[in-house]
């Protein structure tokens, strides 16, 4: 797999990296019902969706799979592989280096030895005299008072011609993704700030100029490359690039039609329901989704969801029963003509 085409399945799935196996399961059989064929007949963006999410599922539901997927990212599938030459063999089209990943406990370790190897002359396993340099790689959530960092952040695609292209994951919060944060990240020896801009999405990537790998024919640092996962939301949601979210409502709402408040970003609003909405149709409410990287903001899809009630007092199911006998309508009248 190109490390252009990664994907972190955890935030496919919507889950942390801690998550339980209940709780991964839980999440792909909520998706996996949102998302699937039957649900979404023509829908490819859907399609698509189900099979990512069941690719991801594959993975993080086999306890030896998540396993070494959390200890090589990108590389998982080609962990513990060796070619005839005793390095990784990886799948066609995949670029190792000649690095065998076997010999690594986890994929920061590879990253700190590449870190750690860089002009040094070293040979793949190890630094000279067999001991390993090993740089941290990891990132401290908050905004911070130091300033003064050498570059900020900026998205862009990193070029395919790079060798020895230097990349990581850095986990967000919502509230960090939309509004933009300030992030230290530790490189060994070295602290450097990272301004994420406002409006990061999963699998958006953030490029740090000149804070990568040092490249032995220049001499010079390249860029380091930090790849966008977010923490999951309790309410909200993104389908591909647009940011969503399910709204409960009851069903004399859903048949009457009302006005309900939803929570946006930045706040809650006020939106009309239309009468005789049905159950899973989406209402739009524009410009209060995602900020754009111009500064413009998208969309916020609100899904709605008829809550049935699990109990009704002696009034309410008296209701029900007057509005069954009156009810002039069949709706399943027309069942009676379907045939194979």
């Amino acid at each position: 797999m190109a490390a252009t085409d990664f994907k972190d399945y955890y935030s496919v799935l919507g889950v942390n990296r801690t998550a339980t196996a209940d709780e991964i399961k839980k999440s792909f059989r909520r998706l996996a019902r949102k998302y699937h064929p039957d649900m979404n007949p023509g829908d490819r963006q859907a399609e698509a969706r189900f099979k990512e999410v069941s690719e991801a599922y594959e993975v993080l539901s086999d306890a030896d799979k998540r396993k070494k997927y959390d200890q090589f990212g990108q590389y998982w599938k080609q962990a513990g592989t060796r070619s005839p030459s005793g390095y990784g063999a990886g799948s066609p089209g995949v670029d190792m280096n000649g690095f065998d990943f076997s010999q690594y406990t986890s994929f920061d370790d590879f990253i700190n030895e590449l870190l750690g190897r860089m002009g040094t002359g070293a040979p793949p396993g190890g630094a000279p005299g067999g001991a390993r340099r090993t740089q941290s790689y990891r990132t401290t959530g908050g905004s911070t008072g130091f300033g003064g960092f050498e570059d900020f952040a900026n998205y862009g695609a990193p070029p395919k011609t790079s060798p020895n292209r230097q990349e990581a994951s850095i986990m967000l919060s919502f509230a960090e993704a939309f509004r933009g944060v300030q992030k230290r990240i530790n490189l060994g020896p070295e602290t450097i700030e990272v301004r994420i801009p406002p409006g990061a999405k999963p699998g958006t990537r953030i490029r740090v100029r000149g804070k990568g790998a040092m490249n032995p024919q220049t001499g010079q640092r390249q860029d380091l490359y930090l790849t966008v996962s977010l923490q999951s939301h309790s309410f909200f949601q993104f389908d591909g690039d647009n940011l969503t979210c399910e709204l409960p409502i009851a069903p004399d709402e859903a048949v009457l039609g009302c006005s309900v408040e939803v929570p946006t970003p930045d706040g809650s609003v006020q939106m009309n329901i239309p009468p005789g909405i049905r159950h899973g149709q989406s209402l739009r409410l524009r410009g209060k989704g995602w900020p754009g990287r111009k500064g413009d903001r998208g969309d916020q899809l609100v899904k709605i969801a008829i809550a049935i009630p699990k109990e009704l007092s002696k009034a309410e199911r008296d209701c029900y029963q007057k509005l069954r006998k009156l009810r002039n309508n069949d709706p399943r009248g027309n069942l009676g003509k379907v045939r194979l």
